[in-house]
């Protein structure tokens, strides 16, 4: 068998559709049955998954594991909404899982009369450690792993669909996270209503004296399609016929995030009718994934038809920590 990490890395740039490792010169056939024998190989050269080898195959499902875990965040790549919004951090099992929000208050100054010592003291607020409590999330299925080694299914579509069902499951909390977040915003920061141009522009007030920064429009293309303006100068009306939103509003840009499905339906996962209002290094969103991925076998006296089960499973949470306050309009 060629070396194990060299078999990990070709399982992981495969599901990259990256190969620039020593199988490079090989065509996708000639990788995924390079995986596939390097598995079997590592189930003691059978393609069938006794009980005898589910006790023994620990390289197995630690080849199959680690490809899982370099994959872990693969799902967030090229997603404009994550880049955007999400702060990501891995932890050891147990680490201290916190992030410092710094006290953004000042001191009031005050008007002392000539002579007069006494004067009111105040005292330096410190910041404060907001938590994100994680949870574990779990896959549980059953016979994947023989067809894998009988070359029915391969490794890419195997660990992609495990992927790829923890990637929709992490955005869906994400975007739930997100969308529910308005109602913990202070007043001038969250906005729900008919569109109105001037409420838009007191929201990028606020955001852009709270934070410092110049506010950029965040939204879905529809969403950004609602956005108008009294005056529209001929270079808007072109951006609006070819990209379906004016792209620059009074002065601050619009970026649209792309629409995806909520997990096992065709409902939009993202709100058509919110905008945001952030800051360019503002990521309000705190996205904490605990400890390694687990890929681990069952035992099949366990189950009544003798079926083995294989569990993947992650343990992350989300959260909002608002170091930086941002704005929010629904319109109805």
């Amino acid at each position: 068998m060629a070396d194990k990490n060299a078999i990990i890395k070709l399982g992981v740039d495969i599901c990259k559709n990256q190969v620039n490792t020593e199988f490079a010169s090989a065509n996708r056939e000639e990788q995924m049955e390079t995986l596939r024998k390097a598995l079997v190989e590592a189930n003691g050269g059978s393609t069938k998954l006794s009980y005898k080898s589910m006790r023994n195959n620990v390289e197995l499902f630690e080849i199959i594991e680690t490809i899982l875990e370099m994959n872990d965040v693969q799902g967030f790549e090229d997603n404009d909404f994550f880049e955007q919004f999400v702060e990501y951090r891995n932890i050891a099992l147990g680490d201290e899982n916190y992030f410092y929000i710094e006290d953004n208050t000042l001191f009031t100054v005050n008007t002392t009369a000539e002579g007069v010592g006494a004067t009111i003291r105040q005292r330096i607020n410190k910041g404060k450690h907001e938590t994100v409590p994680t949870v574990l999330h779990t896959i549980e299925t059953y016979e994947e792993l023989n067809r894998l080694l009988a070359g029915r299914i391969n490794i890419v579509e195997f660990v992609d669909k495990i992927r790829r069902s923890f990637m929709h499951k992490r955005m869906d909390t994400i975007y739930t996270t997100f969308y529910n977040a308005i109602s913990g915003l202070p007043a001038a920061f969250g906005k729900t209503g008919s569109y109105s141009e001037a409420d838009l522009q007191d929201l990028i007030a606020h955001v852009e004296a709270s934070t410092g920064g110049d506010a950029i429009i965040v939204g879905t293309k529809k969403a950004l399609g609602k956005v108008t303006s009294a005056v529209v100068s001929d270079s808007a009306k072109e951006r609006y016929n070819q990209t379906g939103f004016y792209g620059v509003f009074n002065g601050n840009p619009m970026m649209a995030i792309k629409q995806s499905h909520k997990v096992g339906t065709y409902d939009f996962a993202i709100s058509d009718n919110d905008l945001w209002i952030v800051t360019a290094n503002n990521k309000p969103i705190k996205f904490v994934t605990e400890g390694d991925a687990i890929f681990e076998q069952g035992q099949a006296t366990n189950n009544a038809d003798r079926t083995v089960d294989i569990l993947a499973g992650e343990r992350y949470g989300v959260a909002i920590v608002l170091n930086q306050l941002y704005g929010q309009y629904r319109i109805s």
